[in-house]
């Protein structure tokens, strides 16, 4: 029934002015509207709609990627995120490339970046 259906992704901010730069500007999403609950983006044709949870008390970012992109060359997407800021995480186990890209066993290689709220996000190959 849904798997015809157009995805809508969430993405919490306890920060709008911070949010919308970094994705409109930073990551490079079209920005569409803005309304009292949240930021509207395009990525692509999917919309992402960045939620204000400043409401929320005890909100706290999850620890793991909510929201990630597919790209056909990670060396040059990371290098271009980087010339604008982006940092590139690094964890602890994990075998990444001085540019912070982990290649898992399956071939793809990833890596991981946080927003203003420090949501992870990803970019993989």
């Amino acid at each position: 029934m849904l798997g015809s259906m157009d995805i809508v992704a969430f993405v919490p901010t306890r920060s709008r002015e911070k949010a919308r730069p970094f994705y409109e500007k930073t990551i490079g999403l079209r920005f569409v509207s803005d309304d009292q609950f949240a930021l509207v983006f395009d990525a692509n044709g999917a919309t992402i709609r960045v939620v204000d949870v400043s409401s929320v008390p005890a909100f706290q970012p999850a620890p793991f990627t909510i929201l990630g992109w597919s790209v056909d060359d990670i060396g040059k997407t990371v290098k271009a995120l980087q010339k604008k800021g982006v940092k590139f995480e690094r964890y602890p186990g994990m075998q990444q490339d001085q540019f912070g890209v982990w290649s898992s066993p399956s071939g793809a290689k990833v890596a991981w970046f946080k927003d203003p709220d420090g949501n992870v996000l990803s970019v993989t190959e």
